[in-house]
């Protein structure tokens, strides 16, 4: 029983991955699912943050103290390291980006399997495996107490919905200032949006200060779950996409695939150096940057 909560926990952990594996996994086998699996999920966190500043919702690690429902007496709760999330709960950011990033790829695989196979059964496997995939990552964020039952069916809806809507219609040659005029238009559109509910006298810092008053550690409220977390995630994914479109590198990349398919064992190669460059990049490479620019000097190691 533990292993399976457990599994559960780390399944709700892997959705903060969606740009670092679905992506590239996506990419390899795809260029149009992959293209199509940042775009989407790029917009569907911009809109997952308007929604949540807009609708409000309470997350059950805090609501059960804040509530009053419980007297004197609130109810003990089990918190986990992926409970303190610090938005606003409503609706589940990862079923909405999750139900709306798989979506291309549940579509890719089903039409491949569709003309390969001739049992009814088999064509629905995609679309049984994405259904369940995502039940249990609603499943494992109530588990957690980060969303309410009623958040996560909502951010499955919306996220499917997304998805269908959007896989269509994924910008593939557009011009580089498509891309650049959407990073501004994401970072400039929520701002607006910030500032105005602002000035109407909404405090958007409310479930900030709910999740570091009743997170259990201090070290579990996750700055990478603050709002402008994921605004700066989403407008600079749309920048890179535009300037990985249009570089010479992607265009030479483009000409050589298409007259010659690459050799497997390059590809392999090629694969096991990125990622195992990239957990150096981001445990060491962009920390150590950020502190070099930051100013802060490291406190010297003392000698045992």
């Amino acid at each position: 029983m533990e292993s399976t909560l457990n599994a559960g926990i780390a399944m709700a952990e892997a959705m903060q991955n969606l740009y670092l594996f679905y992506f590239p996994a996506a990419y390899y086998a795809s260029r149009r699912v992959g293209v199509a699996v940042l775009w989407i999920s790029l917009i569907t966190e911009w809109l997952n943050l308007v929604f949540k500043w807009l609708l409000f919702g309470d997350r059950p690690f805090w609501w059960v103290h804040e509530s009053g429902y419980y007297g004197q007496a609130p109810a003990q709760v089990h918190q986990y390291p992926s409970s303190c999330e610090t938005g606003p709960g409503s609706p589940s950011g990862h079923c909405m980006i999750t139900g709306a990033a798989l979506w291309p790829i549940m579509t890719a695989i089903s039409s491949q399997v569709a003309s390969r196979a001739h049992s009814r059964w088999v064509r629905m496997m995609p679309s049984l495996v994405y259904c369940t995939f995502l039940l249990a990552v609603g499943l494992s964020r109530i588990f957690l107490l980060a969303h309410f039952p009623h958040q996560v069916l909502s951010g499955l809806i919306t996220g499917a919905v997304l998805g269908w809507l959007m896989a269509p219609r994924v910008p593939m040659e557009r011009e580089l200032s498509f891309y650049g005029l959407t990073s501004l238009a994401l970072l400039l559109g929520a701002s607006l949006i910030y500032w105005t509910l602002f000035t109407l006298g909404l405090d958007l810092s409310w479930s900030i200060n709910l999740a570091s008053k009743w997170c259990e550690r201090p070290e579990w409220v996750h700055m990478d779950s603050r709002p402008f977390a994921s605004l700066s995630r989403d407008s600079g994914a749309a920048l890179g996409l535009g300037i990985a479109l249009h570089s010479p590198c992607y265009a030479q990349v483009r000409r050589a695939y298409l007259g010659h398919p690459p050799q497997i064992s390059l590809f392999y190669i090629f694969n096991f150096l990125e990622y195992t460059l990239w957990p150096c990049a981001v445990l060491a490479l962009v920390p150590w940057v950020v502190l070099m620019f930051s100013g802060q000097e490291a406190p010297p190691i003392r000698s045992s």
